[in-house]
Protein backbone atom coordinates (compact mmCIF):
# COMPACT_ATOMS: atom_id res chain seq x y z
CA UNK A 1 0.00 0.00 0.00
CA UNK A 2 1.48 3.30 -0.99
CA UNK A 3 0.94 5.89 1.96
CA UNK A 4 0.10 9.97 0.33
CA UNK A 5 1.79 12.60 2.58
CA UNK A 6 0.46 15.37 3.44
CA UNK A 7 0.85 18.37 1.62
CA UNK A 8 2.42 21.67 3.28
CA UNK A 9 4.76 23.81 2.25
CA UNK A 10 5.75 25.23 5.98
CA UNK A 11 5.49 23.56 9.43
CA UNK A 12 2.86 25.64 11.79
CA UNK A 13 4.84 25.07 14.56
CA UNK A 14 8.41 24.26 15.10
CA UNK A 15 7.88 21.16 16.11
CA UNK A 16 4.61 19.02 14.10
CA UNK A 17 3.60 15.78 15.34
CA UNK A 18 1.53 13.16 13.34
CA UNK A 19 0.64 9.64 14.06
CA UNK A 20 -0.13 6.97 11.89
CA UNK A 21 -1.58 3.43 12.32
CA UNK A 22 -1.45 0.87 9.80
CA UNK A 23 -3.09 -2.47 9.35
CA UNK A 24 -0.73 -3.56 6.02
CA UNK A 25 2.38 -2.90 4.87
CA UNK A 26 3.21 0.26 3.53
CA UNK A 27 5.66 2.47 1.56
CA UNK A 28 6.41 5.84 0.70
CA UNK A 29 7.93 6.38 -2.59
CA UNK A 30 11.35 8.97 -2.49
CA UNK A 31 10.83 12.66 -1.41
CA UNK A 32 13.16 14.90 0.60
CA UNK A 33 11.47 17.89 2.45
CA UNK A 34 12.86 21.33 4.16
CA UNK A 35 12.66 20.21 7.51
CA UNK A 36 13.92 17.10 10.31
CA UNK A 37 11.83 14.00 10.31
CA UNK A 38 12.12 11.98 13.16
CA UNK A 39 10.17 8.76 12.82
CA UNK A 40 9.52 6.37 15.76
CA UNK A 41 7.48 3.42 15.73
CA UNK A 42 5.62 1.88 18.61
CA UNK A 43 4.72 -1.17 16.74
CA UNK A 44 6.04 -3.00 14.10
CA UNK A 45 9.54 -2.21 11.97
CA UNK A 46 10.38 1.10 10.54
CA UNK A 47 12.37 1.30 7.14
CA UNK A 48 13.82 4.29 5.60
CA UNK A 49 16.44 3.82 2.87
CA UNK A 50 18.40 6.25 1.58
CA UNK A 51 21.13 6.46 -1.70
CA UNK A 52 23.82 6.26 1.19
CA UNK A 53 22.15 3.57 3.62
CA UNK A 54 19.17 1.38 4.71
CA UNK A 55 17.49 2.53 8.47
CA UNK A 56 15.67 0.16 10.38
CA UNK A 57 13.87 1.09 13.46
CA UNK A 58 11.93 -1.75 15.40
CA UNK A 59 10.23 -0.28 18.99
CA UNK A 60 12.26 1.79 21.21
CA UNK A 61 14.45 2.80 18.24
CA UNK A 62 13.60 6.05 16.15
CA UNK A 63 15.28 7.35 12.70
CA UNK A 64 16.53 10.82 12.41
CA UNK A 65 16.30 12.30 8.72
CA UNK A 66 17.71 15.87 8.02
CA UNK A 67 16.39 18.03 6.15
CA UNK A 68 16.85 18.22 2.15
CA UNK A 69 17.71 14.56 2.34
CA UNK A 70 15.87 11.87 -0.40
CA UNK A 71 14.70 8.91 1.27
CA UNK A 72 11.90 6.52 0.74
CA UNK A 73 9.52 4.93 4.11
CA UNK A 74 8.76 1.14 4.50
CA UNK A 75 6.58 -0.22 6.85
CA UNK A 76 5.84 -3.80 7.94
CA UNK A 77 2.12 -5.31 8.79
CA UNK A 78 0.26 -3.30 12.15
CA UNK A 79 3.03 -1.00 12.72
CA UNK A 80 1.99 2.00 14.74
CA UNK A 81 4.20 5.32 14.05
CA UNK A 82 4.75 8.77 15.90
CA UNK A 83 6.81 11.36 13.50
CA UNK A 84 8.23 14.82 14.69
CA UNK A 85 8.26 17.24 11.96
CA UNK A 86 10.98 19.37 13.08
CA UNK A 87 12.48 23.34 11.79
CA UNK A 88 15.96 23.09 11.80
CA UNK A 89 15.79 26.51 13.49
CA UNK A 90 14.04 24.74 16.71
CA UNK A 91 17.27 21.95 16.51
CA UNK A 92 20.41 23.53 15.47
CA UNK A 93 22.68 20.56 17.27
CA UNK A 94 21.14 18.29 14.88
CA UNK A 95 22.86 15.29 13.13
CA UNK A 96 23.39 15.94 9.50
CA UNK A 97 23.29 12.57 9.01
CA UNK A 98 20.42 10.01 8.59
CA UNK A 99 20.59 7.78 11.83
CA UNK A 100 18.75 5.15 13.97
CA UNK A 101 18.67 6.35 17.87
CA UNK A 102 17.99 4.15 20.93
CA UNK A 103 14.51 6.09 22.59
CA UNK A 104 14.89 6.01 26.45
CA UNK A 105 11.33 5.57 28.27
CA UNK A 106 11.40 9.55 29.14
CA UNK A 107 11.70 10.66 25.31
CA UNK A 108 8.72 8.24 24.61
CA UNK A 109 6.78 9.67 26.88
CA UNK A 110 7.25 12.80 25.66
CA UNK A 111 6.93 11.93 22.49
CA UNK A 112 3.78 10.76 23.05
CA UNK A 113 2.68 13.96 25.12
CA UNK A 114 3.31 15.78 22.05
CA UNK A 115 1.32 14.24 19.45
CA UNK A 116 -1.87 14.89 21.93
CA UNK A 117 -1.15 18.62 21.53
CA UNK A 118 -3.35 20.53 19.18
CA UNK A 119 -2.05 21.77 15.99
CA UNK A 120 -1.56 25.33 17.26
CA UNK A 121 -0.28 25.07 20.09
CA UNK A 122 0.74 27.84 22.77
CA UNK A 123 4.48 28.44 21.54
CA UNK A 124 5.07 30.30 25.04
CA UNK A 125 2.72 28.13 27.14
CA UNK A 126 3.16 24.52 29.09
CA UNK A 127 2.55 23.25 25.22
CA UNK A 128 5.81 25.15 24.32
CA UNK A 129 7.86 24.35 27.25
CA UNK A 130 7.39 20.68 26.93
CA UNK A 131 8.47 20.60 23.27
CA UNK A 132 11.39 22.40 24.76
CA UNK A 133 12.29 19.64 26.99
CA UNK A 134 11.50 17.14 24.23
CA UNK A 135 14.42 18.70 22.01
CA UNK A 136 16.29 19.07 24.48
CA UNK A 137 16.55 15.09 25.35
CA UNK A 138 16.69 14.05 21.83
CA UNK A 139 19.89 15.72 21.39
CA UNK A 140 21.27 13.24 23.61
CA UNK A 141 20.07 10.57 22.59
CA UNK A 142 22.38 7.33 21.78
CA UNK A 143 23.23 5.73 17.75
CA UNK A 144 22.65 2.25 17.25
CA UNK A 145 23.77 0.00 14.81
CA UNK A 146 20.15 -1.03 13.27
CA UNK A 147 21.92 0.44 9.52
CA UNK A 148 23.34 -0.65 6.68
CA UNK A 149 25.92 1.59 4.12
CA UNK A 150 25.03 0.96 0.63
CA UNK A 151 27.85 0.63 -1.87
CA UNK A 152 28.17 3.23 -4.62
CA UNK A 153 30.14 0.53 -7.07
CA UNK A 154 27.06 -0.63 -10.02
CA UNK A 155 29.36 -3.80 -9.39
CA UNK A 156 29.20 -4.11 -6.01
CA UNK A 157 24.95 -2.46 -6.04
CA UNK A 158 23.81 -6.16 -8.02
CA UNK A 159 25.35 -8.14 -5.81
CA UNK A 160 23.66 -5.98 -2.53
CA UNK A 161 20.63 -6.21 -4.42
CA UNK A 162 20.64 -9.77 -4.94
CA UNK A 163 21.60 -10.59 -1.09
CA UNK A 164 18.89 -7.88 0.12
CA UNK A 165 16.24 -10.36 -1.69
CA UNK A 166 17.59 -13.45 -0.77
CA UNK A 167 19.25 -12.98 2.69
CA UNK A 168 19.64 -16.41 3.08
CA UNK A 169 21.85 -16.97 -0.33
CA UNK A 170 24.45 -19.29 0.56
CA UNK A 171 27.09 -18.47 -2.48
CA UNK A 172 30.45 -18.01 -1.54
CA UNK A 173 32.38 -14.83 -1.85
CA UNK A 174 34.50 -16.39 -4.56
CA UNK A 175 30.82 -17.18 -6.17
CA UNK A 176 29.52 -13.72 -5.74
CA UNK A 177 32.64 -12.29 -6.95
CA UNK A 178 32.70 -13.85 -10.18
CA UNK A 179 28.89 -13.02 -10.95
CA UNK A 180 29.75 -9.37 -10.22
CA UNK A 181 32.68 -10.17 -12.82
CA UNK A 182 35.68 -9.58 -10.47
CA UNK A 183 37.83 -10.90 -8.41
CA UNK A 184 37.20 -11.84 -4.81
CA UNK A 185 40.22 -9.85 -3.73
CA UNK A 186 38.97 -6.58 -6.09
CA UNK A 187 35.33 -7.71 -4.49
CA UNK A 188 36.39 -7.26 -1.22
CA UNK A 189 38.18 -4.30 -1.15
CA UNK A 190 35.77 -2.49 -2.86
CA UNK A 191 33.26 -3.40 -0.50
CA UNK A 192 35.66 -1.82 2.48
CA UNK A 193 36.12 1.15 0.36
CA UNK A 194 32.53 2.21 -0.43
CA UNK A 195 30.55 0.43 2.83
CA UNK A 196 33.54 0.71 5.43
CA UNK A 197 32.82 -3.02 6.03
CA UNK A 198 34.19 -5.83 4.75
CA UNK A 199 32.02 -7.78 2.28
CA UNK A 200 31.33 -10.55 5.07
CA UNK A 201 30.52 -7.91 8.00
CA UNK A 202 28.35 -6.50 5.35
CA UNK A 203 26.07 -9.69 4.87
CA UNK A 204 26.16 -10.65 8.50
CA UNK A 205 24.69 -7.28 9.42
CA UNK A 206 22.35 -7.26 6.25
CA UNK A 207 21.15 -10.83 7.46
CA UNK A 208 20.74 -9.47 11.22
CA UNK A 209 18.96 -6.33 9.64
CA UNK A 210 16.51 -8.93 7.63
CA UNK A 211 15.71 -11.00 10.92
CA UNK A 212 13.93 -7.70 12.76
CA UNK A 213 10.50 -8.32 10.21
CA UNK A 214 10.27 -11.83 11.73
CA UNK A 215 11.09 -11.33 15.05
CA UNK A 216 8.98 -8.49 15.67
CA UNK A 217 6.11 -10.57 14.27
CA UNK A 218 6.87 -12.60 16.46
CA UNK A 219 7.99 -16.01 14.77
CA UNK A 220 10.01 -18.05 16.57
CA UNK A 221 13.95 -17.01 17.04
CA UNK A 222 14.89 -20.65 15.31
CA UNK A 223 12.72 -19.95 12.60
CA UNK A 224 14.06 -16.68 12.25
CA UNK A 225 17.62 -17.83 12.81
CA UNK A 226 16.95 -21.21 9.73
CA UNK A 227 15.25 -17.83 7.61
CA UNK A 228 18.41 -15.62 7.53
CA UNK A 229 20.86 -18.19 6.54
CA UNK A 230 21.74 -19.67 10.19
CA UNK A 231 22.28 -23.28 11.08
CA UNK A 232 22.63 -22.68 14.55
CA UNK A 233 19.98 -20.34 16.40
CA UNK A 234 23.10 -20.02 19.53
CA UNK A 235 25.14 -19.12 16.35
CA UNK A 236 22.48 -16.55 15.20
CA UNK A 237 22.13 -15.43 18.96
CA UNK A 238 25.27 -14.98 19.53
CA UNK A 239 26.01 -13.10 16.43
CA UNK A 240 22.95 -10.73 17.05
CA UNK A 241 24.08 -9.86 20.67
CA UNK A 242 28.10 -9.33 18.82
CA UNK A 243 26.53 -6.98 16.08
CA UNK A 244 23.44 -4.93 18.39
CA UNK A 245 24.16 -5.32 21.92
CA UNK A 246 20.96 -6.67 22.66
CA UNK A 247 19.49 -10.17 22.27
CA UNK A 248 17.52 -10.69 19.18
CA UNK A 249 13.93 -10.68 21.41
CA UNK A 250 15.20 -7.61 23.08
CA UNK A 251 15.57 -5.85 19.63
CA UNK A 252 11.53 -5.91 19.02
CA UNK A 253 10.46 -5.75 22.79
CA UNK A 254 7.99 -2.91 23.35
CA UNK A 255 8.11 -0.44 26.10
CA UNK A 256 4.99 -1.22 28.60
CA UNK A 257 2.39 1.03 27.66
CA UNK A 258 0.82 3.69 30.63
CA UNK A 259 -1.89 2.97 32.44
CA UNK A 260 -3.45 6.32 31.90
CA UNK A 261 -3.69 8.62 28.84
CA UNK A 262 -2.06 11.36 28.23
CA UNK A 263 -4.08 14.92 28.33
CA UNK A 264 -3.56 17.81 26.15
CA UNK A 265 -1.76 20.01 26.95
CA UNK A 266 -3.72 23.48 26.43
Amino acid sequence: MERILPSFSTLPRPVFPRVEALTRPSWVREHAHDWIQLSYATRGVLGVRTRQGSYLAPPQRAIWIPPGLPHSVVTTERTQMRSLYIAPSAAPWGWPQCRVLSVTPLVRELIRAVTHLPEDYDETGPAGRLVTVLLDQLAGLKEVRFSLPLPVDERLLRVSAALESQPDDRRTLTEMAKCAGLSSRTLTRLFLRDTGLSFRAWRRRLRLLKSLDGLEAGNSVTAVALDSGYTSTSAFIAAFRHEFGVTPRGAVQDLPQPDMPCQDLK
